[in-house]
């Protein structure tokens, strides 16, 4: 049961998130935070990560669907196998993370991202990550290493 709690609090968390993004802030104008370490900007993404495929929006929102499908199905399955706690996290936020960025296609034609890491490598600034990107990385990584923990 908490692996379900955890997908839909990354889903509801995100929701929030855009939600207060799109009533407070202006696009395309960068609010720093943190000593400039985190940068808020409000970007309306049409494509997927760096705008990938941004030209091709019912193309982009089909092949995420399918994706978000196939993941959640696999989740379903998973769920229902003993032990496996690393993997049931991570696809866990997977989901979560993916279906909130679905969400935004879906409602909004669009995903909404709002927030840079301004450290690190040039190019990593000038990326526009949501919570979403993070849970779906980062939970590809843990059930990864979930699944060959248990092999």
């Amino acid at each position: 049961m908490i692996y379900l709690w955890i997908t839909v609090g990354v889903f509801l968390l995100e929701l929030g998130i855009k939600h207060y993004m799109d009533r407070k802030y202006a696009r395309k104008v960068r609010y720093p935070r943190f000593k400039n370490k985190i940068i808020l900007e409000k970007y309306y993404n049409n494509g997927a990560a760096l705008n990938f495929m941004a030209g091709k929006p019912a193309l982009m929102k089909a092949l995420h669907t399918v994706i978000v499908l196939t993941v959640a199905i696999f989740y379903y399955f998973l769920l229902k196998e003993p032990g496996k706690a690393l993997e049931k996290t991570g696809v866990a936020l997977l989901v979560g993370g993916g279906a909130g960025n679905l969400y935004d296609r879906y409602t909004k034609g669009h995903v909404v991202d709002y927030f840079r890491i301004n450290m690190g490598p040039k190019r990593l600034g000038r990326i526009i990550f949501n919570i979403s990107d993070f849970c779906i990385f980062i939970g590809a990584l843990l059930a990864v290493i979930g699944a060959e923990e248990s092999r």
